[in-house]
């Protein structure tokens, strides 16, 4: 496990109160999953920032390693570990990501 990438994938997710590690951008997400947080994000004006794995193969490696979750998108709030796709879906559905957001 690269230290390097760990403490970058640490800073990231204390810096920021919303990440979501994905393939592509905010903008231009390169797949559904990453689509799907992007846009349940967006409905709910949520704030985050996006970090494109596909951009670094250490970063790629790195997330799934630092979350034990195998697939990306991930999304962090408040440094917590939600989950991918289907559990944000999950989440939205059951009104749980709401009470999430609105509590900050």
């Amino acid at each position: 496990m690269n230290q390097n990438i760990q403490n970058k994938i640490k800073s990231l997710i204390q810096e920021n109160d919303v990440v979501l590690f994905m393939k592509g951008t905010p903008e231009m997400a390169m797949c559904g999953f990453s689509a799907a947080v992007v846009n349940i994000l967006n409905i709910l004006k949520v704030k985050f920032v996006g970090v494109n794995i596909l951009e670094d193969e250490e970063l790629r490696q790195g997330i799934k390693e630092y979350s034990d979750w195998p697939t990306i998108p991930q999304l962090y709030v408040n440094q917590e570990f939600i989950g991918g796709c289907d559990i944000v879906q999950e989440m939205y559905k059951s009104g749980e990501l709401q009470e999430l957001f609105s509590s900050k």
